[in-house]
């Protein structure tokens, strides 16, 4: 099973893997809260008064390309999580990483978030996070969530537009994820987080809530269990490298995504970082546009308009060339 031609940053994907539930992955909780459909491309995930759900992909990998279209819960979601992650915390408990896409439910009228964020060698204590909105209902449809991961980059992406990009730096130095991970994804109950700093909990009256999964993608370099050496699928090196260069079509709607819809991102926040860490690129801009939407986190008093009101807030745009 393939995928018709995929766009990731400057080049086109064609033939790109589409693997079954049954031979790549493997439930991890949840009982009958996970169901995957008779054709063995999609799978449904529940959260209910008894529990979450979750699965995870049979191999490790170091290094590939990883993705998922995902239709998420709709109505009231506050305090609901579902997340599309990697990660070896099962290995190394003391210096795991991770790389993380969680997906934030919110109280109803409000739209979900997405959030991002890595960990290196159990640098938990330094989050990364970036949180956005989106530029449409995830509820309504399926989108395409990915992830690309080389030695050199980690490239957020949804349906196909870089939103993230992480490079590798010297000053990071081993907090740049670089040990073999597994593939997650689950859905669970966040109540003392994931909504306003927990002040909206999840309201079992709207439950289940469920999570849609299909056109699952591993494509990358597989951790031999014996060897310890991994084997990548074919192809997978030179789509590797070709997708971490971000072409300048790209960059330019990576650009107007961050402008648009990022609420928060770690190298701006004042109260958790009196010195932004050694990795961040400081955009003047970025600054001053994040201190307007939140003068307590990101320092300073906000400037004003002309008539005394803060900048409104960000009308919904629809279609990815609004982005």
């Amino acid at each position: 099973m393939y995928l018709f031609s995929r766009f990731v940053s400057g080049f086109t994907l064609q033939n790109l893997p589409v693997t079954s539930f049954e031979e790549s992955y493997t439930q991890l909780f949840g009982d009958k809260n996970l169901f995957v459909h008779k054709d063995g491309k999609s799978v449904r995930l529940t959260l209910d008064e008894r529990t979450g759900s979750g699965f995870v992909s049979n191999d490790l990998y170091l290094h590939g390309l990883f993705s998922a279209s995902i239709k998420l819960p709709s109505d009231y979601s506050a305090g609901v999580v579902v997340a599309f992650y990697m990660s070896n915390g099962d290995m190394y408990e003391k210096n795991h990483d991770e790389i993380d896409f969680e997906f934030l439910g919110n109280i109803r009228g409000k739209e979900w978030r997405i959030q991002t964020n890595i960990y290196g060698n159990g640098s938990t204590h330094l989050g990364r996070e970036e949180r956005s909105n989106l530029w449409f209902d995830p509820t309504e449809d399926y989108h395409q969530y990915s992830i690309l991961w080389s030695d050199s980059h980690i490239i957020f992406f949804v349906d196909n537009i870089p939103i993230r990009e992480v490079k590798r730096t010297a000053s990071m130095s081993g907090h740049f994820p670089s040990k073999p991970m597994s593939l997650y994804t689950t859905i669970w109950d966040g109540s003392k987080w994931a909504t306003n700093g927990g002040k909206y909990g999840v309201n079992y009256k709207y439950a289940p809530y469920v999570a849609k999964l299909t056109d699952l993608v591993l494509h990358g370099c597989a951790v031999d269990p014996i060897e310890q050496f991994p084997k990548c699928d074919e192809g997978a090196d030179e789509d590797i490298r070709a997708a971490q260069e971000i072409s300048p079509s790209q960059r330019v709607k990576m650009g107007a995504f961050r402008r648009k819809h990022m609420t928060y991102s770690y190298c701006y926040d004042r109260n958790r970082y009196k010195v932004a860490l050694p990795e961040c690129v400081v955009i003047p801009a970025e600054a001053q546009r994040l201190r307007v939407h939140d003068p307590v986190t990101f320092g300073g008093i906000p400037r004003r308009h002309r008539n005394g009101k803060h900048r409104s807030r960000r009308s919904r745009v629809v279609g990815t060339e609004s982005i």
